[in-house]
């Protein structure tokens, strides 16, 4: 398997995992001219996309997905409130009802070779999800939006080979920024974004002997740093109450605007 993350970030998410013989877009939260070049820079077609699976319709997720859905007619999996409110999003253009395939939180359906289990999540949007992918024994998830993580969330991530793990923000550098004080609150609500911090102590939860990759996803531009995410990330699994360290394995900050390395496992 691979996962490829053709950018990632607050102002846009579209990752791509899959084998040699099936891939599935995670969002499209980018324009289509970005998704297409990204995707060509892995020597990847975006016709070739069996599915496009969306966590959920706030635009940094959805921003390309109506020209993709026109240009190509590509198959649009998400849940029945995430459709409702896609389909109410004037930004994203007319898309065929037709595309959408309702799923259900926490039933696994197939594409291709591909199992895929979509996660419920605590977010501000209609009815969000992340994704499990599964290929035999090997698995991926794309986990980022959280508000908050309980144990089903630790249970549905455990086992995991690779992992995208939302990192979205420096507490203090949001609480002393810009951005207004609702904005704020949101953002450091239960339905709001992960922390550096929480981050790191959720991925502690879900380390094992046998995990391979983890790629830090989701920044926020104005209230974190990639350095500062991955040096904070690492230390709360350090310090954490779990037997290993922050450079046991492979961590890697993926970028905003442009393709990060693919991660073949």
């Amino acid at each position: 398997m691979e996962l490829c993350s053709v950018a990632s970030g607050s102002s846009g998410n579209c990752i791509c995992v899959g084998t040699e013989d099936c891939h599935v877009l995670i969002d499209a939260g980018i324009s289509g001219k970005r998704i297409e070049e990204g995707l060509n820079s892995f020597e990847l077609k975006t016709e070739e996309m069996q599915g496009i699976l969306v966590t959920h319709e706030h635009i940094d997720h959805i921003a390309g997905l109506g020209v993709l859905a026109r240009r190509y007619g590509l198959p649009i999996y998400a849940t029945a409130g995430t459709v409702d409110a896609i389909l109410n999003t004037k930004s994203v253009g007319k898309i065929d009802k037709d595309l959408f395939c309702e799923i259900t939180p926490g039933e696994e359906f197939r594409i291709g070779e591909l199992t895929i289990e979509p996660i419920s999540i605590s977010h501000d949007a209609a009815e969000p999800v992340a994704y499990k992918v599964k290929n035999g024994e090997k698995s991926a998830a794309v986990i980022t939006d959280l508000g908050t993580y309980d144990e089903h969330i630790i249970e549905k991530m455990k086992n995991l080979d690779v992992l995208l793990l939302e990192a979205n923000h420096d507490v203090h550098m949001l609480q002393v920024g810009a951005y207004p004080y609702p904005l704020k609150q949101r953002i450091l609500g239960d339905r709001g974004h992960l922390s550096n911090e929480l981050s790191g102590r959720l991925l502690g939860e879900v380390l094992h002997d046998k995990f391979k990759t983890v790629v830090l996803g989701h920044l926020s531009k104005e209230n974190n740093y990639p350095a500062l995410a991955y040096e904070t990330v690492r230390l709360e699994v350090t310090l954490g109450d779990n037997p290993y360290r922050g450079d046991d394995f492979p961590m890697y900050v993926a970028k905003r605007d442009e393709p990060t390395p693919r991660i073949a496992f």
